[in-house]
């Protein structure tokens, strides 16, 4: 299994193959395992600066996509919970999530809720492309954030 893992990285590795790295780990990383993409949004950039922009859409577009198929994975989970229960989960998160609707996807950036966030999202069936519009918005907000912050507000901290 380690070799495994050690040859996946090296294929992955970002000077080789820099933004599909990004958008493997992104996706990867907005699905439930805890996993932050912002180290490989980051060191990317820090590479090669030109890459900014194009490094900053390429993830949100594929922690969008794992937020999507978070989503799926929601919507399924309610089902099967459904045809074994049958009855509804009335939870004060569930009520404020169908309160605010496809707009709560905003949130889908914040650690450790953001991405259990898209897979109720699904549980609760709100329209799917709405809340996938709503996680790019998040999303892209987030790694503009966080990769301008590390690059220009911590210059010193990174130049190890």
């Amino acid at each position: 299994m380690e070799a495994w893992i050690d040859t996946l990285l090296s294929a992955l590795a970002l000077p080789k193959y820099g933004l599909s790295t990004v958008f493997v780990v992104a996706l990867i990383s907005a699905t439930l395992p805890p996993l932050g993409s912002e180290p490989a949004v980051f060191g990317l950039v820090k590479l090669d600066p030109e890459l900014f922009w194009p490094a900053v859409l390429v993830a949100t577009a594929g922690n969008t996509v794992g937020g999507a198929i978070s989503w799926w994975m929601g919507y399924g989970a309610e089902t099967a919970y459904e045809r074994i229960r049958h009855k509804t989960i009335e939870h004060r998160a569930l009520a404020w999530l169908e309160r605010f609707g496809p707009k709560a996807c905003l949130l889908s950036w914040l650690p450790v809720a953001g991405d259990p966030l898209c897979a109720v999202a699904g549980w609760l069936k709100l329209p799917f492309w709405p809340c996938v519009l709503y996680m790019a918005i998040g999303k892209f907000a987030r790694y503009v954030t966080m990769t301008a912050l590390l690059l220009w507000v911590f210059p010193g901290q990174f130049n190890h």
